[in-house]
């Protein structure tokens, strides 16, 4: 049985990088899946392990960029939406490569029973999307480990990353460990980097000596980070520095924050633009200016 199992996770694999072309039974047992440098290979590899509700790690082609020409999940995400839990590990990108950047697609979207994780240097750029989240919808988990998203763009909340406003049912959850955030943006939204919405939790963690940075990122109110009535907002480790808010709305370049639970350890928020946290109800702990 252990036999079979192993040549049928050789074979998931061999489908994979060849482009998805032929269709296997899934299994129901975790695999390792190995993912060609293509567009068509990435999404057969998410479509195989959304298909089974074991956790699958989808192990991408090393230095490659994936870049993504069209919406696969829905008109507004490049991969099918996360169901499951799906490991993304790199080195490599995925990027919204439409024609003339035009696309209007996020990168991902993660679903109530979702959960993403990238680690080893993944990095999401270029999501532009009319909505929330540029890189990533979050209604799930997600968890990054040395990767980035950078050089993504939102018309809503959450140049970045957001956690969508979730009243009642699955509160989404994002973790960020050593895994920066720059150039992204809101055109009028919250977060430029991150969004952590009603009932979300957000915990942000760099290391002694060697920060995480939030850096250079825009909204229309919290440059870097805006947290909106959500359960937890940790930050640890981290500089928030160089982002910036709209002038003409005078709002914190920085980090906002409305209503819920906010810690902050060891975390500098400094030069943003108008302000670092001005504004904030109640105030962003150790921030001044």
């Amino acid at each position: 049985m252990r036999r079979i199992h192993a040549t049928a996770r050789v074979m998931f694999g061999a489908t994979v990088a060849a482009g998805g072309l032929i269709a296997l039974a899934p299994v129901a047992q975790a695999i390792t899946i190995p993912v060609a440098c293509s567009e068509t290979a990435l999404v057969a590899a998410v479509n195989l392990a959304n298909s089974t509700p074991t956790s699958d790690t989808l192990s991408l082609a090393g230095g490659c960029t994936y870049g993504m020409t069209t919406a696969h999940g829905g008109t507004a995400n490049a991969l099918p939406v996360i169901t499951t839990p799906i490991q993304l590990t790199g080195p490599a990108t995925i990027t919204n490569a439409s024609p003339a950047g035009l696309g209007m697609f996020r990168i991902a979207e993660v679903g109530p029973t979702g959960n993403l994780t990238l680690i080893t240097g993944v990095a999401f750029t270029r999501g532009n999307v009319v909505g929330d989240g540029g890189a990533i919808l979050n209604r799930g988990a997600v968890t990054l480990t040395g990767s980035t998203l950078t050089g993504n763009t939102a018309t809503g909340n959450g140049g970045g990353l957001a956690n969508a406003d979730t009243p009642t049912g699955t509160a989404p959850a994002a973790t960020f460990t050593n895994s920066p955030l720059s150039g992204n943006t809101t055109l009028l939204g919250d977060g430029g980097a991150i969004y952590n919405g009603l009932r979300g939790s957000l915990a942000v963690t760099g290391v002694s000596g060697s920060p995480l940075f939030i850096t250079g990122n825009n909204a229309g109110r919290g440059g870097g980070i805006s947290t909106i009535n959500s359960t937890a907002t940790t930050l640890t480790q981290t500089a928030v520095t160089d982002n910036h808010a709209l002038l003409l709305l005078g709002n914190s370049g920085g980090v906002y924050r409305q209503g819920g639970t906010m810690t902050t350890n060891n975390t500098p928020i400094t030069a943003n633009t108008p302000n670092n946290c001005v504004g904030s109800v109640p105030a962003v702990p150790n921030c001044t200016g």
